[in-house]
């Protein structure tokens, strides 16, 4: 099970967020089996958009995180409850890129940087709150950061990590969110941005065997805390034969009978399938079974 540390300074001038999240990544990694660098990037998105959700105030409450940067690894997308519990993918999960001079996995150059974040935060009204800034690097966490700079003005330090081991899966990954709130204390603000180099290896950090407190207390060195409560979350798909019924009926029956008619004529088996891209479950539909859905009038 992955975690997410919430703590606030007890100058009221910043909150904090950090996550262990390898256990997610790990569980995103069986679904997908992403190559290593998608598996990093798409690790960093899912803690990205588990750290934010945690930050919405209502169980109905959804928020999707969206990156198109125009790289091999095509669309990699999020989805996060009110609790950090996400899932998503990446649109090629077997796009990869040689390594950086560095040794470093090139999650920019998968990304790509032509582009734009863009983050939808369904609250239950008539329309989703909505914000997009262009990609800064590719790499995630400054995408965040310039997401919440400009789209919520809200100054962001977000670090992320991916350690990916030899046999493809994932070692260790997580990342921290700290967010300054209106009327920061300057002080508090210069310790802050101290101490944020200390965190440019993170996911090493977790591989050390670090939890989130200790994280938490290498970001706010010298800057007294409180914290808030340490919430369980994880990989969840919320597919169901419900949801997916729905959707094959939002087809309409004409659509469906056409596609049926064209399995038929190809000797292929009277029924039609629909895979989740999340957990890539599989939902197969008879013609009996297709001609029992509740179709909107056409």
């Amino acid at each position: 099970m992955s975690k997410i540390l919430r703590a606030m300074t007890r100058d009221g001038s910043a909150r904090v967020h950090v996550i262990q999240s390898t256990d997610m990544v790990n569980d995103a990694i069986a679904c997908h089996h992403p190559s290593p660098t998608a598996t990093a990037a798409l690790g960093r998105v899912l803690s990205a958009a588990s750290m934010m959700g945690c930050m919405l105030g209502e169980k109905t409450d959804s928020l999707t995180v969206t990156f198109e940067g125009g790289g091999p690894a095509g669309r990699i997308l999020a989805v996060s409850d009110w609790m950090g519990n996400v899932r998503g993918y990446v649109q090629n999960p077997q796009a990869d890129l040689p390594l950086k001079p560095s040794g470093k996995l090139d999650v920019g150059g998968l990304v790509g940087r032509d582009g734009f974040l863009q983050v939808v935060k369904d609250l239950g009204g008539d329309q989703p709150e909505v914000g997009a800034v262009r990609l800064v690097s590719g790499e995630i966490a400054e995408d965040v950061t310039a997401y919440y700079a400009e789209s919520e003005q809200v100054p962001t330090l977000c670090a992320l990590g991916v350690l990916v081991d030899t046999d493809c899966t994932c070692k260790a990954a997580g990342g921290i969110l700290v967010q300054l709130l209106p009327f920061a204390d300057g002080e508090t603000i210069d310790l802050i941005e101290r101490n944020a180099a200390d965190l440019a290896h993170i996911s090493t950090m977790i591989g050390n065997g670090m939890d989130n407190k200790a994280i938490a207390d290498v970001a706010l060195r010298d800057i007294p805390y409180d914290v808030f409560d340490e919430l369980d979350c994880g990989y969840k798909c919320t597919c169901s034969r419900g949801r997916m019924d729905a959707v094959m009926a939002s087809l309409g029956r004409k659509q469906v009978q056409k596609l049926l008619s064209e399995q038929v004529a190809e000797g292929k088996p009277a029924e039609l399938e629909i895979n989740c891209r999340f957990c890539g479950s599989h939902y197969t539909y008879t013609a009996e079974e297709l001609d029992k859905l509740e179709y909107s009038k056409e």
